[in-house]
């Protein structure tokens, strides 16, 4: 990731399996954010006071203290700092003391990357809540107006449904990065859809119809027509990306 890349947030993940460390550090700093990794409860007491994160994923399972003493101190240090508890325990009761004393969610191991960062974005949101900076949202010759519900490319209106609009604003604010189809469901869908991914594929494929297609945006002449490169791309396997080059 370039130095000069926006960080999404920073997160401390907070393990005593070297392996999980890896995986979710990896993972989470190609996802967009700052990773700073602790493998027992102290060491990530002492990380934390420098470091400080804006959310923590924490096992509870720790060699020196549970995750459950570790939250206490760090909410001694910061009441609002949000916690994702991950544990290999499918247990009824750890769950709600984790959720009584603060934690904002749970996840149980073995788990889905793709749903962990789902699950850190989705309490994000919810704990540091923001403000746009602008309603013009712009990369290179697209525009999309959030007040006045607007989206314009090379100068030519676009007519989108309030799905399609929430789509390309997701994909314009994270363009330049791949994201998958379960990103695009959270935050598109907000997880209110039952069904399978592929609502993300026809909603794709409806978006690339009106934006990447002179016919569509009524252009005729073909000196103009050759401008209007595609911008929606797929990345098989893993999502799809806003950029000028595959």
């Amino acid at each position: 990731m370039s130095d000069n890349k926006t960080v999404e947030a920073k997160i401390l993940v907070v393990d005593d399996e070297p392996n999980i460390r890896e995986l979710l550090s990896v993972s989470l700093k190609f996802a967009g954010f700052s990773v700073a990794v602790a493998e027992n409860g102290k060491e990530a007491l002492e990380i934390e006071r420098e470091f400080q994160a804006d959310l923590v994923v924490l096992d509870i399972m720790l060699p020196d203290m549970d995750g459950f003493q570790v939250l206490r101190h760090l909410r001694e240090r910061e009441e609002r700092l949000p916690v994702l508890f991950l544990t290999a325990k499918d247990d009824v009761q750890d769950k709600i003391q984790g959720l009584t004393i603060g934690g904002d969610d749970y996840i149980t191991k073995p788990f889905s990357l793709e749903e962990v960062i789902a699950r850190i974005r989705t309490v994000l949101r919810r704990t540091h809540p923001s403000e746009p900076e602008s309603s013009i949202i712009r990369y290179l010759d697209l525009e999309l107006n959030e007040d006045s519900y607007q989206v314009h490319r090379a100068g030519h209106e676009i007519e989108l449904s309030p799905t399609e609009f929430k789509l390309l604003r997701y994909l314009m604010v994270n363009n330049e990065r791949v994201v998958s189809k379960i990103q695009i469901l959270d935050h598109v869908w907000d997880y209110a859809w039952d069904g399978e991914v592929s609502i993300v594929e026809s909603y794709i494929s409806y978006l690339r119809r009106k934006i990447d297609s002179a016919q569509s945006l009524g252009i005729t002449d073909p000196a103009q027509a050759a401008k209007i490169v595609p911008l929606i791309h797929t990345k098989r396997g893993i999502g799809y990306v806003l950029r000028a080059n595959n």
